[in-house]
């Protein structure tokens, strides 16, 4: 299994055109025939006019298979890429190896948070199975959605989605899960292992698999 993230970002002012392209045309064109899509965000907080979605193949070369029927659909190459390719600024790509099952939200209406560790080399296997061990303790505060480990094009990273009722909520779970001090002991080890720490708030689409 493979998870493929992709992040389009957006010219200014051009996001709600590729929201509604994807709504009307892209989402029931494509459907789950060509990949399993698991859900459609844009950015709150971080960098915006962006757009990330989560999609999972049985292995790439099953990816390159239906990708390649995918540009044989009609639809999808005349109705929809020449729509939607002069809103888009850039494309990129992150392919995962997911260390869990995908989690769900406890219910509709809530936000996503996307975290992005980069560690030092050598680190990303440790903190892996670190935070599969750890999950139970850290998952008494917020619902996981999924924990990744980067395959490529950088593979020294571990994302991890988060769910939460509301901003609020995400900020009173988080305080008390820093008072647990279960929690405070399982992260000293992991001490000296990031390099890097990136936060984003994803708000869900009105065609997320996930809302």
């Amino acid at each position: 299994m493979i998870h493929e993230l992709r992040t389009y970002t957006f010219y200014p002012g051009k996001l709600a055109a590729y929201l509604k392209a994807a709504a009307e045309i892209g989402r029931p064109v494509r459907g789950n025939t060509y990949g399993t899509n698991h859900g459609y965000w844009t950015t709150e907080f971080g960098p915006l006019n962006q757009v990330w979605h989560l999609w999972s193949y049985d292995s790439m070369a099953e990816r390159e298979r239906l990708r390649g029927e995918l540009a044989k659909n009609p639809r999808w190459t005349g109705e929809y890429v020449p729509v939607i390719r002069p809103l888009i600024e850039r494309q990129d790509i992150r392919f995962l190896k997911p260390l869990k099952p995908l989690g769900a939200p406890a219910k509709e209406g809530g936000i996503y948070e996307l975290r992005i560790y980069r560690q030092n080399t050598g680190k990303t296997g440790p903190m892996g199975e670190a935070y599969q061990k750890i999950m139970p303790v850290r998952e008494k505060y917020s619902r996981n959605i999924g924990l990744w480990a980067g395959e490529a094009p950088q593979p020294n990273e571990l994302l991890h989605m988060w769910n939460y009722e509301s901003f609020e909520a995400r900020k009173a779970e988080r305080a008390a899960l820093f008072r647990d001090p279960e929690w405070l002991e399982c992260l000293k080890p992991m001490d000296g292992w990031n390099a890097q720490m990136t936060s984003l708030l994803l708000l869900p689409t009105g065609y997320s698999a996930m809302k």
